[in-house]
Parts: C-alpha cells; sequence; structure tokens
C-alpha cells in the first residue's frame, strides 16, 4: 500500500500503515470477509502481489473505519463510503489518492454485493475528484541514446554485473516493458531468431513485444558472458535450476527494486536528463514511437495496456513535442 499523505503543506508523506497490524485488529468476521476478498483479488482475477496489496490497504481502511465509527458491516452505505474520504480529504490526502480509494471501495462493495455480503452495492453511487492526469516524464532521442552509450560503455570490461545492467536499460527501451514484466521474463521467453520476448503481463495476459538490434547485441552478450558468473550451481540451490534471465548478486532471479537502482544510475550518468526509473524509459519508449510514425493501436499492443485511453496519454507529449520544435523551427511560428 502506498504511504498516505502527510498533513497539508508540509510536503512530507505519513509513516506506511502497518497493513498486516490494522488487519488483525478487525472482527474476525470482516477478517474472514478480506480473506475471502484477498483469494478473488489473486486467485480469480490474478492480480499482482503489489496490486492486491494496494487494494487490501484502502479496503482494510475502509473497514477500519466503519469501526471507529461504531458501525458493522452490514451498515456501509454511501453516506459511510463518502464520510471516509471526507475525513481522508481533511487530512490533507491528494485528489490522486482520493480517486484511487474510492475506486478500490467501488471494486470492494461490489464484490461484497455479488456474494451476498452487502444487499445493497453503495459503491456504485460513490464520487470522488478525478485524479490529475500527469504528463509523463521523458527521454529526449539524444538523451535515451546517451543513456545506452553509458551502459555500454560500462559492459566493455565484460564484467558480468556491468553486461547485464546494459542489457536491462537496452532492453527495458527497446521494448517498452514494466520492471515487474522484464524481471519476470525467463530464459526461454527470449526468442532471437525472431528478435521477440514473451511477457507476462498484468491480469496474467500474454504478449509477444520485439527488440532490436541493439538490445539483442546487450542481450545476447549478457546471457552469454556474464550470466553463468552469476547463476548459482543447481547443487547449492537445493537441486532448482534458477530460469529467470535477470539475475541479482546471488544468483536469484532479480529484484524490481535493483533493477530501478540500475536505471536510476544510467539515466543519472547524462547531464541535464530527468532522473527516472524503468517506467520512465517506457514512457520514453511509447514516445519516441508515435514520434517515429507508430500508430496508437500498436503501441497499445505493444505496451500491454487494456484500454487505449491510457496510450492516448503519450499523444499529449508527442503534440507538446511538436509545438515546441515548431515554435522554434518555423519563420511563420510567432
Amino acid at each position: 500500500m502506498p504511504p498516505t499523505e502527510g498533513p497539508p503543506g508540509t510536503g512530507k508523506r505519513a509513516r506506511r500503515p502497518d497493513l498486516r497490524a490494522a488487519r488483525a485488529a478487525l472482527p474476525e468476521r470482516v477478517r474472514k470477509l478480506i480473506d475471502d476478498y484477498d483469494r478473488h483479488l489473486t486467485l480469480e482475477r490474478g492480480l499482482s502481489a503489489h496490486t492486491v496489496r494496494a487494494y487490501l490497504g484502502d479496503v482494510v481502511a475502509l473497514l477500519g473505519f466503519v469501526e471507529e465509527s461504531g458501525g458493522r458491516f452490514s451498515d456501509l452505505d454511501i453516506s459511510v463510503l463518502r464520510g471516509w474520504l471526507a475525513r481522508q480529504l481533511a487530512e490533507g490526502a491528494s485528489r490522486t489518492t482520493l480517486a484511487r480509494r474510492a475506486a478500490a471501495a467501488r471494486t470492494f462493495t461490489a464484490w461484497a454485493h455479488r456474494g451476498g455480503a452487502l444487499a445493497t452495492d453503495p459503491g456504485g453511487r460513490l464520487v470522488a475528484p478525478r485524479a490529475h492526469r500527469k504528463l509523463p516524464g521523458v527521454l529526449r532521442a539524444d538523451q535515451a541514446s546517451e543513456v545506452m552509450r553509458f551502459s555500454a560503455a560500462g559492459a566493455e570490461q565484460r564484467d558480468p554485473v556491468a553486461l547485464r545492467d546494459s542489457a536491462i536499460v537496452e532492453l527495458l527501451y527497446a521494448t517498452g516493458v514494466r520492471v515487474s514484466e522484464l524481471c519476470g521474463l525467463d530464459v526461454g521467453d527470449v526468442d532471437f531468431s525472431r528478435r521477440v520476448v514473451l511477457v507476462l503481463g498484468k491480469g496474467g495476459k500474454e504478449r509477444v513485444v520485439p527488440f532490436g538490434v541493439p538490445a539483442e547485441k546487450a542481450l545476447r552478450a549478457w546471457l552469454d558472458e556474464g550470466r553463468g558468473k552469476l547463476a548459482v550451481p543447481a547443487e547449492s540451490a537445493q537441486g532448482k535450476v534458477e530460469t529467470a534471465v535477470f539475475l541479482g548478486a546471488r544468483g536469484g532471479r532479480l529484484d524490481p527494486r535493483a533493477a530501478r537502482r540500475v536505471v536510476h544510475d544510467a539515466v543519472g550518468s547524462v547531464p541535464g536528463a530527468s532522473d527516472m526509473g524503468p517506467h520512465g524509459l517506457r514512457h520514453s519508449a511509447a514516445t519516441h514511437l508515435l514520434e517515429g510514425g507508430a500508430d496508437l493501436r500498436s503501441v497499445q499492443e505493444l505496451l500491454g495496456h487494456a484500454t487505449l485511453a491510457t496510450t492516448q496519454l503519450y499523444t499529449h507529449v508527442t503534440v507538446d513535442r511538436l509545438k515546441a520544435i515548431h515554435d522554434r523551427a518555423h519563420p511563420r511560428a510567432r
């Protein structure tokens, strides 16, 4: 669950709530309901552990509010939901936070109503302030090239970690995959003959994503020269052979946090480039694809977006860049 907002005007965030403790403090009947919802999100909807935790965190906070107010779960109605959001607003929660928590509450009450735990679905009437849609920060094409050159230069000494890091940065930018998808790749998911990777995305949906020659070279170098030096021998791993493409320092599957550090270090090496992690490379890849003439539907498919509306966010970035270029270069721009 993301950290909560701090008091208004402080610019700080409150300490992350202890989800396990808050869940344990609820009455047994409510805990059982949350356990059932947990299984629904994990097994039936196939959501990632991070997404499930975020949903559960918001639901636990809502049900904790109901208990604090002296009510029962069966008393949950639209006035309780509005009171819950109103208290968060008074405590300084942002529009984005309120919108996310309202969405989590609507999803939960709809599930509870379908299962008979609630007589009606109060969440269907819940309206929250719309979240501000911030335009993503992206690298310019020349900055992206500099990031790749920095990573490639580090790999020239053939150090296994440097080879891995170069392959991480190249593949993230080449494919636009999420960091969780990158870390979830197995060796068998890479098809060099077609230069594609098989990616397992959100909701357990698979998609095939192509990559270019520079990413192929970096990935081959890592797999041929670097991976074997980090891999844990089967006998020391209790007979389990690690199948992950990318490995951590101890030979296990690379943790997304480590991948984020790799990207932050690589991007930080380029003067003037905005600090960003893997998601910034994903934004950059999408923007550069559109600027290069790719159609919106193709970019949607490559990124694994469920709706075209999400992909359309990148068109705003592209239009802003085109307008800036026009203003600088066209003799009749001003």
